[in-house]
């Protein structure tokens, strides 16, 4: 199977220019600053796509002057420029995620044409999607596209009128692709600054990313020839929007465990210089276990999911919408985690800026908010791995569960277990109609996010043969096997829709007193991981 990846060397090479590029242009105390006045500094932003620079080929087609970078390229990249700064990160993403309508859309034409010109004039991009009254809702789109004609009938441009929420890049973009609804239904277009009647509002301040410009996109009366039409034909915009769904939400996931990753190396190193009581913080057990340890595992866990997602991604053409859910779920939702106790491991030196942990805790924020809020996700990744589950007869966590049995050393049998009771109880909550209940999707959407990445680390760990990686998935797995079947039973036991026999069945298979012996050996486990993490 060959995987569509840059070589091993030029990927070094693109994160060792991010490196310079940042502590150059953007050095540690400049940022701070930046972020205290609430500005985006848009020549560092426009130098990330120079000639010298040229950030953004990774995700740009060799054909089209890019270096075809695939989904893990573009893991690492984001990756890295999260533990950096995620504003500026953001700014990035702006760009990928504004090419990827007609990466996906565009005829090989209008590729050539677009691509070229992103490639080679380092053209910022925005996408232009999200509404006043349209975020996750696409259905609800209000911006329309009239089709205007010439004597013989013949649709030569289309007027746009309309107003975009919340875009990033949206007052500093070179070019602009916008989702408007036409005759045909829902349909991206591509229009450039400078186009009258598209200008944009006041940037946004914003509680955390503020090294990224947010802002409106109002569009009255643009005019757009018919060739700026995406695919040449109305009515695709939705499909091609859900198209790059995986491949976006694995972005934000990579963002959130650069970010997260960022956050408790600065707690790490903080707790290797402070004593207390005549020890240093990284000896107490109170605070590694609390505020470090729980941290490293989520984490861990997320890198592992993200690194099979990216694998997906680069070995097929399938979209991913569902892994890509998942990833984006766990990560951003650790990396919040993670960031909280940050600040906290700092103590008051965490609510200061100078010690970034409380900028990092502010711009992890809206991870779990932009493209697709964790509450969106969870409704995707419950409705669609039930139906998985249903049609698959069980098999789908059966054969996650059947393969981590013999996986002892890195705490498979405690997986599997999960996930053979989780196989059961989504089958239940299609037989017992749950499915109306969003509560209960959104528990089963958790208790699977928890299942499937700890199948990622077991399977990674078991590879590693790392004694760190697989202490971490021990922790992880034992975590996983106790919780996910206590969520499980509190959702069927609260909302009544079983007969006392089928739940006291359900409570057998759910084995808690077995799921108590397996957190044998965990606190020894979470003895190692301190050590090891704090070892420097």
């Amino acid at each position: 199977m060959k995987l569509k990846r840059l070589d091993p060397e030029d990927l070094e090479m693109i994160l060792d220019t991010l490196k310079e590029f940042t502590d150059r242009e953007a050095p540690r105390d400049q940022r701070i600053e930046w972020d205290e006045q609430d500005v985006c500094p848009e020549e560092v932003v426009r130098a990330m796509t120079s000639e010298d620079v040229g950030l953004h080929l990774v995700f740009l087609p060799e054909e089209c002057g890019g270096m075809g970078g695939g989904a893990y390229d573009v893991y690492r990249l984001s990756c890295e420029f999260a533990k950096i700064d995620l504003g500026l990160a953001t700014a990035m993403l702006a760009i990928a995620l504004g090419t990827d309508p007609i990466r996906v859309g565009c005829t090989a034409e209008q590729q050539q044409h677009w691509m070229t010109r992103i490639a080679e004039e380092g053209l910022i991009v925005a996408y232009g999607v999200t509404e006043p009254e349209a975020g996750s809702n696409l259905e609800s789109l209000a911006t329309k596209a009239e089709p205007i004609t010439d004597a013989d009938g013949r649709i030569t441009h289309y007027q746009l009128n309309g107003v975009k929420q919340f875009i990033s890049n949206g007052a500093i973009a070179d070019l602009y692709t916008i989702l408007a609804r036409a005759p045909g239904g829902p349909t991206f277009f591509v229009i450039e600054r400078g186009t009258p009647g598209l200008t944009a509002g006041k940037h946004e301040i914003k509680h955390g990313i503020r090294l990224s410009n947010t802002a409106p996109v109002i569009l009255e009366g643009v005019v757009v020839p018919v060739a700026n039409l995406v695919g040449e034909k109305e009515g695709l915009g939705l499909k091609q929007a859900n198209e790059v769904f995986g491949f976006t939400r694995l972005m934000v996931a990579a963002f959130g465990l650069g970010g997260g990753l960022s956050a408790l190396e600065k707690a790490i190193a903080y707790s290797r210089e402070r004593k207390q009581f005549g020890t240093y913080l990284c000896e107490k057990q109170g605070y590694t276990h609390k505020l470090l340890v729980p941290h490293s595992v989520r984490l861990a866990a997320a890198r592992a999911y993200v690194e099979f997602v990216a694998e997906l991604l680069d070995s097929s053409e399938e979209d991913r919408q569902v892994e890509g859910a998942v990833a984006k779920l766990f990560a951003t939702e650790a990396a919040n985690a993670a960031a909280e106790n940050a600040i906290q491991a700092l103590g008051g030196y965490g609510y200061c800026a100078e010690y970034e942990v409380e900028k990092i805790k502010r711009d992890v924020r809206i991870l779990t908010i932009y493209e697709g809020t964790s509450e969106i996700l969870q409704n995707i990744i419950g409705v669609f791995r039930m139906r998985q589950s249903v049609k698959t007869k069980g098999k789908y966590y059966g054969e996650m569960a059947d393969e981590l049995a013999g996986l002892g050393e890195v705490g498979g049998p405690a997986v599997a277990r999960a996930a053979r009771l989780l196989s059961e109880c989504a089958i239940l909550t299609f037989r017992k109609k749950l499915t109306k209940k969003q509560h209960a999707i959104f528990e089963l959407a958790t208790a699977m996010a928890d299942v499937e990445t700890a199948v990622a680390l077991c399977r990674a760990a078991a590879r590693a043969g790392d004694e760190l990686q697989q202490a971490r998935s021990r922790i992880w797995a034992a975590e996983v096997a106790l919780g996910v079947p206590a969520r499980l039973l509190k959702l069927f036991a609260g909302a009544g829709v079983l007969d006392d026999e089928t739940l006291r069945e359900l409570t057998a298979q759910a084995d808690l007193p077995g799921a108590v012996a397996l957190q044998a050996g965990t606190l020894a486990d979470m003895d190692l991981v301190a050590r090891l993490i704090t070892a420097g």
